[in-house]
């Protein structure tokens, strides 16, 4: 779970919801540059985050359903259809786990693989082309530092 920042005492100002405003903007110009670049491969944009978390897992070339749904920020029943619906695309494979019968591992198939290539490189490129512009301001309710004013 997230955690939750302490309320600020300090009113917002004009600029901070400016900042904050912009940020929202370029972050949903981002999403929606995703969603539609996976629509254009035939695909979700949940199957491509699907894919992009078994691929990310750190240390490892699979993940569990737990650890998608934690990515996903999502229920794991849900993670669950989904794995069904990539697994009957040819995406995604299940396997158990050798040394923990609990645990399902899930993989990437080839096909998988080419998608999550293809678009991972699109994402990359439109992230390359929105430096400088998807930026965090600082809010005036924290100091320089980072450090929540008094």
């Amino acid at each position: 779970m997230t955690r939750q920042p302490a309320a600020s005492k300090s009113p917002l100002t004009k600029r901070d919801f400016e900042a904050l405003s912009d940020f929202r903007y370029q972050l949903r110009r981002f999403l929606r540059f995703s969603e539609d670049a996976a629509q254009s491969e035939g695909l979700t944009v949940q199957q491509y985050l699907l894919m992009l978390h078994i691929r990310g897992c750190a240390g490892k070339d699979w993940a569990s359903i737990g650890e998608l749904a934690e990515r996903l920020q999502a229920k794991q029943h849900g993670v669950v259809a989904l794995v069904n619906r990539c697994e009957a695309a040819g995406l995604v494979k299940r396997k158990a786990n050798p040394d923990d019968r609990r645990i399902v591992e899930v993989h990437l198939m080839a096909k998988g693989e080419r998608f999550l290539n293809r678009l991972a490189m699109l994402h990359r490129s439109e992230l390359e082309s929105l430096r400088g512009t998807f930026r965090v301001a600082r809010l005036t309710a924290f100091n320089d530092d980072g450090a929540e004013r008094a």
